[in-house]
């Protein structure tokens, strides 16, 4: 671009004059300054513009990570005005920027333009004098017009580099980063391991003013499990992150088979150890892809039998895909045993010479729990185990147990031993049995309320159904009664008389099935449910067709 330009400027000033090669040496001065000014100006705003958009992609990952946290408080409409928030700010922060480039490329045009008219007046007045023929004027008026092309790549491709820049801030800030433990240069491989752990006063804290590990000291002989138990933020977590070198002891030192962990490569030390977390992380992959990810060279009858081994191979069978089956984001699709499983099934397929259990089985239920201690067992054979546990229950057979305190061992010993100490740990197992035995005692008492629940509820539906048969009874007798006090009271009436049909509406319970000729007489009256004793026969003025004395 810079040499086209330049090309340019050198052949306006000998084919035509001096005053040409300036006009095109102004314009392009004054166009690369403002276009680096006012690319600098948009930096801001484009920088603000790819935050906001950064902010965006946040809010709206972070309310779709934890969906079950937003229903559980009913909180959908915060997070929807949330994140309307989130994008009406990017919004604003976009039309700052498209502003910012309009702006910027009128302003690079408007230079240009006041170039080609200065150079076009002082060759229209050249024309006029007789300098220049038409045909010159048309020809700088082509060239002028095709320098616009490379000012234009310039702004475009300094634009672009700049944007490149602002978006990718981020990743260079990474890439400033150094890691906080690397290997020495002096650093040797571990090609083989036995499994003997040692502490020999190690001091380590997070902050200054706050110590983690202070003075730890202990060993681990080969093949045996140790078992660390204590209050939260006694340092159980930070023993397993020194050995795994996620951080380096700041005193004292750490010992696998008598190689200082220091001094030996940080991917030979890893390869011997294999970490069965209390919150396992899969990918969004097949159930295949994460057990591989132990050992990409596994075969498939290698990933069968850890299965196999983990208590989890007929329950991947189970799955409509079986080992194909995607886990979904994080492991979702799983349940918490399901997902702890595969994680021992992923470290048998490593098979390292020393387990780190970080409370696998603290969040599970206890027939799962079973499951797991069964697939543990089969994990610790001849391999050195170190447990960090809370339910000092699934730790009793532990060949040594470390009580820690404030980042130091207070009490160790087999589970029997510190029983026997009546220390740190006995207190831990007896608030721990009472309250075994008073969620067992809670859980039986709750079974009796249930039940005796279900009783009285059954008791109260049939003394229900008692009373709703006796007041049916009743009302049954009082309507026969009513009926026959109904009866009494007409036969008081017409024993000495006849009654003509016309009257009957008058008297209860007349029946008209009991009217002959048009007269009821009181002997023929029947009441509902109920005759009457009364002898049916004809009256005394009435002959024996039935009709009274006298009449036609």
């Amino acid at each position: 671009m810079l040499i086209d330009l330049g090309v340019a400027i050198v052949y306006l000033l000998i084919s035509f004059d001096s005053y040409y090669a300036l006009v095109i040496s102004v314009i392009t001065f004054w166009y690369i300054y403002i276009t680096i000014r006012m690319a600098s100006w948009r930096a801001d705003i484009r920088r603000q513009a790819t935050n906001a958009s950064r902010e965006e992609d946040a809010v709206k990952n972070d309310s779709m990570m934890s969906y079950e946290t937003v229903k559980y408080f009913n909180a959908e409409r915060y997070e929807f005005s949330r994140y309307r928030e989130a994008v009406q700010k990017y919004q604003k922060a976009e039309y700052l920027v498209t502003f910012s480039l309009a702006l910027m490329n009128t302003v690079q045009n408007l230079v240009f333009m006041l170039g080609l008219i200065v150079a076009l007046l002082i060759a229209a007045y050249q024309v006029t004098t007789r300098q220049l023929q038409v045909g010159d004027f048309v020809k700088l008026l082509s060239l002028m017009t095709q320098l616009q092309g490379p000012l234009n790549f310039f702004g475009t491709f300094y634009r672009m580099i700049q944007n490149n820049m602002i978006n990718s801030e981020r990743m260079l800030e990474l890439f400033k980063e150094k890691p906080t433990v690397v290997d020495k240069p002096d650093a040797t491989e571990m090609p083989s391991c036995e499994g003997e752990i040692r502490y020999n006063d190690v001091h380590f804290s997070y902050d200054a003013r706050r110590p983690a590990l202070q003075g730890l000291t202990f060993r681990c002989k080969p093949g045996t499990t140790t078992a660390l138990v204590g209050e939260s933020g006694g340092g159980k977590s930070t023993v397993f992150r020194l050995l795994f070198r996620f951080y380096n002891s700041q005193g004292g030192n750490i010992q696998i088979d008598a190689h200082d962990v220091q001094e030996t490569t940080i991917d030979s030390l890893r390869k011997h150890i294999g970490v069965v977390p209390q919150d396992t992380v899969l990918f969004n992959e097949s159930l295949m892809y994460n057990l591989k990810y132990a050992r990409q060279s596994a075969t498939d009858e290698e990933v069968y039998e850890a299965c196999r081994a983990a208590s989890i191979h007929e329950k991947i069978l189970g799955f409509p895909d079986g080992y194909d089956t995607k886990v979904g984001e994080r492991g979702l699709r799983l349940s918490g045993g399901e997902k702890q499983r595969v994680a021992i099934a992923r470290t048998i397929i490593k098979d390292p010479r020393i387990i780190l259990l970080d409370e696998a089985t603290a969040a599970l239920d206890t027939e799962t729990e079973e499951h797991i201690q069964e697939a543990l067992k089969t994990l610790a054979q001849g391999r050195t185990m170190l447990v960090i546990a809370h339910r000092l229950s699934t730790i009793t057979m532990c060949d040594q147990i470390l009580v820690l305190h404030e980042g130091r061992v207070v009490e160790r010993g087999t589970h029997n031993e510190l029983l026997a100490m009546k220390g740190r740990y006995s207190g831990m197992w007896k608030k721990q049995v009472r309250a075994q035995r008073a969620a067992e005692e809670a859980r039986v008492l709750k079974d009796k309320a249930d039940r005796l629940r279900r009783e009285s509820m059954g008791g109260t539906a049939r003394a229900g159904s008692a009373i709703i048969e006796e007041r049916t009874s009743s009302s049954d007798e009082e309507e026969q009664a009513r009926r026959a006090r109904q009866n009494g009271q007409a036969d008081a009436l017409l024993t000495s008389r006849s009654v003509p049909v016309s009257e009957m509406g008058r008297i209860g319970g007349t029946d008209a099935s009991n009217v002959r000729r048009g007269f009821w007489t009181p002997g023929q009256h029947q009441g509902a449910g109920a005759t009457s004793s009364a002898v049916q026969s004809p009256p005394q003025n009435a002959d024996p067709t039935g009709k009274p004395a006298g009449h036609p």
